[in-house]
């Protein structure tokens, strides 16, 4: 089943919805023109769909290589294909033009990016470690080393990782033992051990720039002694180059339920010469800029994966015959009628579109909170997207990765025993979906990022902002030709803030309470932000219908639209009233009796 770029639905979203044009005066959007963006996503649907998507089942059937050397190879292909990416200038694409980069806004190189993702997720995983390294780069760096490694990282030419986990740690880095040893020339010696490192060795690029987690000699214990380095495979020389190689290597490759075209690596550290990015002890603030970014690519991700398999089922469901329609036969000249005159068929195809279409709009106008937050000409407006960026984040990351799973899994429902084969793509799509629940936190730790920290930050301000945002939307909407949207959108609100209430009130006095509604409430975040994107997404259809248009887009758009608000919205005041049962029953049984 050929993959298929969602280029129109781009189109429509960047040019209908967001209106991107608006922004002409800011930096980026200047050379984000109408025309230069359609040629992005045509020439990139183009590179994906031929070049990438082709790699993908043999990928994940060969597999990565480890050689006796501590060298890894990537399945056959891969590196051709990263190298054709590299010259075409892709990885470049919303990069600093101070460093190389073209400076488009974030949200045209988000387009890019899913379907750089939807067309191997495995694959995809290279350049996207480096754009998270790239980010902590930029701000923990010295001038000195954002000058030698920025272009080269930015160009595509070196790539980059983040090392968190070891073998006896994961969320809780404060116990971490990888250790840095001060040495003569300002640099540090870096031992240690970390595991899950993914894109960590392969043969792409000239040099793999790792960023790793260790502890200074004699600093604080926890998460308050830990700093960051940059420690890459090969020292730089003189001019620049990759030269001696660092003491580190790959020690072994993970064996996993899916990804298997992405190296993922245990890194052995032994006395590897390391530079300290931003201050001692302040290392996770910087990492966090990494995490931070990979997480809102891992919600990208969960996206791009269900897209894919949606894809694959559509055709599927096309060219399968089996029964005939309840209401008589539709193909009478044929021996069967095709799946697709089954309600339940229908119900999972139409159910996994409108989500994936509302989450590529939340997604979407997400991203575009990013670019204002550092282009937007006030300050009033720069702080209030970043204050939606880092409420957003965990609900991006857990909420779509959740929904990606459950379209996937409806796709190869609707495979139905074919899928559970390798003879169709269903089964890869969901071995490699299901790490993006897990990896870059799992969404139980999104979730209480979200209760604990994101809604009670600066006294509630980013909240209540995006409570101000939808009621603003909805106030000047709501009597316009997508009403029925914007009531969806503002009944889903009201038992969000309902939700809000309740955790302001019970939270503080119970934590077990707050923790246990915790995923509850972030889905019902997920709800909202997909109810405000479908109210715009709606609008802007509408609009073009009562222009005149006779593109049938936007009739499909309000009719798949239709299924989000009676078949998926109703599932708000479930997840509130969920949220709102407490902890009690969650320790009602004794440990013993687990």
């Amino acid at each position: 089943m050929p993959y298929k770029a969602p280029v129109r639905d781009y189109q429509f979203l960047l040019n209908d919805v967001l209106n991107i044009a608006q922004y002409s005066n800011l930096k980026g959007f200047q050379d984000a023109s109408p025309d230069v963006v359609q040629a992005i996503l045509e020439e990139g649907a183009k590179f994906t769909e031929e070049v990438v998507a082709p790699l993908n089942a043999p990928g994940d059937k060969e597999g990565c290589v480890l050689h006796p050397d501590h060298s890894v190879t990537a399945p056959k292909g891969y590196k051709e294909a990263y190298l054709q990416m590299v010259e075409a200038g892709w990885p470049a694409l919303g990069g600093d033009p101070e460093y190389g980069g073209q400076g488009l806004p974030h949200v045209v190189a988000t387009a890019y990016s899913e379907m750089l993702t939807g067309a191997s997720s495995a694959f995809a995983m290279y350049p996207g470690l480096t754009d998270g390294a790239v980010a902590a780069l930029s701000v923990g760096g010295t001038d000195e080393l954002k000058a030698l490694y920025l272009p080269k990282l930015i160009a595509g030419e070196w790539s980059g990782t983040m090392n968190l986990t070891e073998p006896h740690c994961g969320t809780d880095l404060g116990l971490l033992r990888s250790k840095a040893v001060p040495d003569s020339d300002g640099t540090y010696k870096i031992s240690g051990q970390k595991i899950w490192i993914s894109a960590g060795e392969h043969d792409f690029t000239g040099n793999i720039c790792h960023l790793v987690l260790a502890r200074i000699e004699g600093a604080p214990a926890g998460v308050k002694g830990i700093s960051l380095f940059l420690v890459p495979k090969f020292i730089p020389d003189a001019n620049g180059n990759p030269g001696e190689r660092n003491s580190l290597h790959c020690a072994g490759l993970e064996h996993k339920m899916g990804i298997h075209g992405n190296s993922t690596c245990v890194m052995i550290y032994e006395d590897a010469k390391g530079w300290l990015l931003g201050n001692a002890h302040e290392g996770l603030k910087i990492m966090f800029y990494m995490m931070n970014n990979a997480r809102l690519g891992v919600g990208l991700q969960g996206l791009a994966i269900g897209h894919a398999s949606h894809v694959a089922a559509v055709e599927f469901a096309k060219d399968r015959l089996q029964g005939r329609a309840l209401t008589g036969p539709k193909s009478p000249d044929k021996p069967a009628d095709s799946i697709l005159v089954h309600p339940d068929v229908r119900r999972m195809l139409l159910e996994s579109r409108a989500l994936l279409e509302g989450g590529r709009g939340f997604l979407t106008w997400v991203a575009l909170q990013a670019d204002l937050a550092k282009y937007a000409e006030d300050e009033a407006t720069r702080e209030k997207a970043n204050d939606f960026l880092s409420l957003l984040t965990p609900v991006v990351k857990a909420y779509l990765t959740e929904k990606g799973l459950k379209v996937t899994q409806d796709s190869m429902q609707v495979h139905g025993g074919s899928g559970f084969t390798e003879h169709f793509p269903a089964s890869q799509y969901m071995r490699d979906i299901r790490i993006t629940l897990i990896y870059e936190g799992t969404n139980g730790v999104q979730a209480l990022d979200l209760v604990g920290r994101k809604l009670p930050s600066k006294g509630g301000r980013a909240v209540m902002a995006y409570f101000a945002e939808i009621d603003a939307y909805v106030a000047e909407h709501e009597a316009g030709s997508a009403a029925t949207f914007v009531k969806g959108l503002k009944d889903t609100k009201a038992r969000l803030m309902d939700g809000t209430m309740w955790l302001m009130q019970n939270g503080m006095g119970n934590p077990d309470a707050a923790a246990a509604g915790s995923l509850d409430y972030l889905c019902l975040f997920g709800l909202t932000a997909l109810a405000y994107s479908w109210a715009q997404q709606a609008a802007a259809a509408q609009a073009a219908i009562d222009a005149g248009s006779t593109d049938p887009f936007y009739t499909d758009k309000l009719k798949v639209g239709r299924v989000f608000l009676e078949r998926i919205l109703p599932e708000a005041e479930a997840h509130l009233q969920k949220m709102k049962a407490g902890s009690e029953a969650l320790f009602a049984l004794e440990d013993d009796s687990f």
